[in-house]
């Protein structure tokens, strides 16, 4: 049985895998939760020591009442030990990576750098400090009674705090993944993307093709240069160009239009056909950005609606209001498997690794096809969502762009916040302009609900998107182009030929991930830095499946070879 084994530690340092991304050693682990939570993990291991146990390990010999006839199940019952035993070897052997903060919950006592939505606050939008303090009591101790008993402010609940905690059997442990802290709220960079979306809110409404030739665009762009390096979107130039401004810094995410092809291209489903027209909303339908509401919002209620914000006509996505609204109402790996229908069904090859490609006698199907690769693309989600649910509660906790906005707007008001925020950002055209429109300072939100019930830093759709991505490219050949490509009439009702440079199936996937995290950025629900460290810590998770997956196959199989995200090339 021709089944590859687990890369060395060794070959993993050399193939530029993430070695910071290991599942804990069972003693480190423990003690890195703490309390209750360490008791529960420890009878939950004994309790599975005590299962192995029982059945001991696999030999010729020891296997249940009746093993001794059952020559080749018993052999297969031993390959499929140890394989499971070796996947577990490999990551419990790679130190894991550190989880070190931004400091903003020790640096302010009153936790204006910190989550806090859905807990009481007081009449600046402050957290009430008990409540906050029951809220780091449970993410610290794990202890499933802890989080029921976290003090709140309102109906509005908790997004699954200990979504976390919980395990895996395949890839990286959640714990065992590592991404770098985010700015702090005092640094220049964190203003330099605070600047950033008051620009995407007060862009909203202009189509992506027009960015070329709109003044406001312009406008947007010299005053992100203002922050120099320390702002850590794309340039061109040495500039924010119109053809660099809210795009992302991912190879070939600027060649091109902005929105991706597998955004627009109508879509394939098995017998059915679907039309890419969505159901957007109406220009100028922003909210919480009356204080009242605002303030009620973060207390945990629920206090506008979005009754009337709908376009009665469907249209493909044109600008950042589509775009937002796409990704408010998505299921979270949709996207990427509208893109794997599309290459499927227009013939895309597979990747030049796939062993079924020059066979004579065989093609893919359980392995190396269609349901395999379709399953395979979509089973990185919510592995993903628990690498980066564990950065949300129990690392980081940053805040969102709605609370944000609330300092913005009383340091403009009362200066409340004195040394906290970048002169750059609270002179900015950008946040005088948004007064001017709404009789506020705060950060216009594209949902009436506001933003997500679980932090901000890491961003689940960008780290889907970055392990959905990852797969894609691990499955299908990069480097086509992709045929008839388009683009949609500035009404979006119909779309029309794309005349420019060749789109590729690489650029367009990294494109596709840049799409949704940036659409969640452009909504008012994350930073840009959550969105490029998301995606790259969704790639890791995809590629410790991916290497988890490769001992299991029969064919022979030199793995599948594709570029990271960082431009770098690697084989799993």
């Amino acid at each position: 049985m021709n089944t590859p084994e687990l890369p060395s530690h060794s070959e993993a340092t050399e193939r530029n895998q993430p070695l910071d991304s290991s599942a804990l050693s069972r003693r480190r682990f423990l003690g890195g939760i703490g309390g209750a939570a360490a008791a529960a993990v420890a009878t939950s291991v004994v309790g599975l020591e005590s299962v192995a146990n029982a059945a001991a390990a696999p030999s010729p010999d020891n296997f249940a009442a009746g093993a001794a006839s059952d020559g080749p199940g018993r052999l297969r019952r031993n390959r499929g030990w140890q394989v499971r035993k070796d996947a577990a070897d490999f990551w419990v052997k790679i130190k894991p990576g550190a989880h070190a903060t931004n400091g903003d919950e020790a640096r302010y006592p009153n936790r204006i750098g910190s989550y806090s939505k859905g807990l009481p606050h007081n009449a600046f939008g402050e957290v009430e400090p008990a409540a906050f303090e029951s809220l780091v009591k449970a993410c610290t101790t794990g202890d499933p009674d802890d989080f029921e008993a976290v003090i709140m402010g309102g109906t509005n609940k908790m997004t699954s705090p200990q979504g976390g905690l919980a395990f895996d059997l395949e890839g990286v442990d959640a714990m065992g993944v590592s991404v770098p802290p985010p700015p702090a709220i005092a640094s220049a960079e964190m203003a330099s993307e605070g600047l950033e979306h008051y620009w995407m809110k007060l862009l909203l409404d202009v189509n992506f093709l027009d960015y070329h030739n709109h003044p406001d665009v312009k406008t947007a762009g010299a005053e992100l240069d203002g922050f120099g390096s320390e702002f850590k979107g794309p340039k061109i130039g040495g500039k924010v160009t119109p053809q660099a401004l809210f795009r992302d810094t991912l190879p070939g995410t600027r060649i091109g239009p902005y929105i991706s092809q597998f955004m627009w291209l109508d879509t394939p489903y098995g017998a059915e056909y679907v039309e890419r027209k969505m159901r957007t909303l109406l220009p100028d339908t922003s909210h919480l950005t009356d204080y009242d509401n605002w303030l009620a919002t973060q207390n945990g209620h629920i206090v506008e609606s979005a009754a009337n914000d709908f376009d009665p006509v469907r249209r493909y996505i044109r600008n950042g209001r589509d775009l937002s609204q796409w990704v408010h109402v998505d299921v979270l790996h949709q996207a990427y498997f509208n893109a794997f229908l599309i290459m499927a069904a227009n013939g895309v090859p597979t990747n030049p690794g796939d062993p079924y490609r020059h066979s004579k006698t065989q093609i893919g199907f359980t392995t190396f096809g269609g349901p395999h690769f379709a399953a395979l693309m979509t089973e990185v989600a919510s592995r993903t969502l628990k690498a980066s649910w564990h950065k949300k509660w129990q690392v980081h906790r940053r805040l969102r762009q709605e609370a944000f906005g609330g300092l913005v707007h009383h340091q403009k008001t009362s200066n409340r916040y004195p040394g906290v925020l970048d002169a750059r950002l609270l002179s900015s055209e950008a946040v005088e302009r948004v007064h001017d429109q709404y009789g506020t300072y705060l950060m216009p939100i594209a949902f009436p609900e506001g933003s997500p019930t679980h932090p901000s830093y890491t961003a689940g759709h960008a780290s889907v998107a970055g392990a959905c991505v990852t797969i894609l490219k691990a499955l299908f050949d990069e480097n086509h182009v992709i045929e008839n490509p388009v683009v949609p009439t500035p009404d979006g009702l119909a779309l029309e030929p794309y005349h420019g440079p060749a789109l590729t199936v690489r650029n367009e996937l990294n494109k596709l991930a840049s799409n949704v995290g940036t659409g969640r950025n452009i909504a008012g629900m994350h930073w840009r830095s959550d969105s490029l460290e998301s995606m790259r810590l969704g790639e890791k998770v995809a590629i410790s499946i991916l290497r988890d997956q490769r001992s299991c196959y029969n064919e022979k199989f030199d793995g599948f070879t594709f570029t990271k995200f960082d431009g770098t090339t690697i084989t799993v």
